[in-house]
């Protein structure tokens, strides 16, 4: 509640426009707050601050904050490449229908509800998330959501282009399954100029993306088919889904990739569930499982959830190329 609080005050925002480095008096000034709250603010960014948020300069003369680069991606109005604004996944994250559906965890535990299992949200609000039927409960919420998502997804893309170059290296066509406004292939685009990008969505989404001369948009439902490409790419989709789906979903890129041998794979960008890279970004991990469980039908998984999937769809073989933060990056071939 203390991040959702700076994200709403903008300070983040507020400190980058200060230069980078702000202290609370003109904290409270540029963010229009009453004097009075300054001792309290004081206790916002001490939290905040502990919690790896922000960074304190306690030696100078005056205390100032500054930010590092987590906050930096709670600043608004940045056009860089390695900067999506985070804000709409925090406010969504911590918004009254998720907190409810958190809070009713029990009781949904308790119920014997026929399969598919709905999730606690759904159970709770009468309609899934991130879906065209969100909008009649909130829709704001929706907006929310929707924003959140695209922003999360679109994380860190510049990083995986850096740590893994021969992800793409080589690669004459690419579907981006979930694609939504392309951000990403526009990303992948200004690494390899050459690879011809679709993005496959559906129509609601599409409908909304941006024109752009070399990204070719497509609306449709990869649950019946998938634009033809060497590679097709699932960035952060299949954890919204149950392993039937995701084996479904995996049958159609199945279909529309040519052979190994042709270079023909499927790129998965998703967390790979594992204590590997320390206990910090493993509770990480596990949060986001339960925040699956809570608000989708989806799930994470590991390395042998994953290849069991892999092995129902019918595919060959697999290879985790790297693993960055929590999240792995794998190519999967037929």
């Amino acid at each position: 509640m203390a991040l959702k609080c700076s994200v709403e005050l903008h300070i983040p925002t507020a400190i980058h426009n200060l230069g980078g480095a702000a202290s609370l008096p003109d904290l409270v000034t540029a963010l229009s707050l009453p004097q009075s709250k300054l001792p309290f603010l004081r206790r916002l960014m001490r939290l905040l601050v502990t919690s790896g948020i922000f960074v304190a300069d306690s030696n100078a003369e005056v205390e100032t904050y500054r930010l590092n680069p987590l906050s930096w991606l709670l600043v608004e109005g940045v056009e860089a490449e390695d900067h999506t604004y985070q804000k709409y996944f925090v406010t969504a994250t911590v918004s009254r229908h998720y907190l409810e559906a958190g809070l009713s965890l029990a009781d949904w535990f308790k119920k014997d509800l026929h399969a598919p299992l709905p999730s606690p949200f759904e159970e709770l609000h009468g309609v899934p998330l991130v879906h065209e039927t969100t909008k009649l409960l909130d829709e704001e919420l929706d907006r929310i959501v929707n924003k959140g998502v695209a922003a999360h997804d679109n994380l860190a893309i510049g990083t995986i282009l850096r740590e893994c170059i021969d992800l793409f290296k080589g690669l004459r066509s690419l579907t981006d399954c979930g694609g939504g406004d392309g951000t990403t292939v526009r990303a992948i685009l200004r690494a390899y100029p050459n690879i011809k990008c679709t993005v496959l969505d559906l129509p609601k989404v599409i409908e909304n993306a941006p024109t752009h001369d070399l990204v070719n948009y497509v609306a449709g439902d990869m649950f019946h088919t998938i634009s033809p490409a060497q590679a097709v790419m699932l960035k952060l989709v299949l954890h919204f889904w149950t392993d039937e789906d995701c084996v479904k979903i995996l049958e159609q890129c199945r279909k529309a990739i040519p052979s190994r041998e042709e270079g023909g794979k499927v790129i998965i960008i998703e967390i790979i569930l594992g204590p590997s890279m320390g206990p910090i970004m493993y509770e990480s991990q596990l949060l986001m499982d339960m925040l699956m469980m809570v608000i989708t039908r989806g799930r994470q998984r590991d390395e042998n959830d994953w290849r069991e999937i892999f092995v129902k769809a019918g595919y060959s073989n697999y290879k985790i190329v790297k693993k960055i933060g929590t999240r792995g990056i794998i190519e999967v071939y037929p």
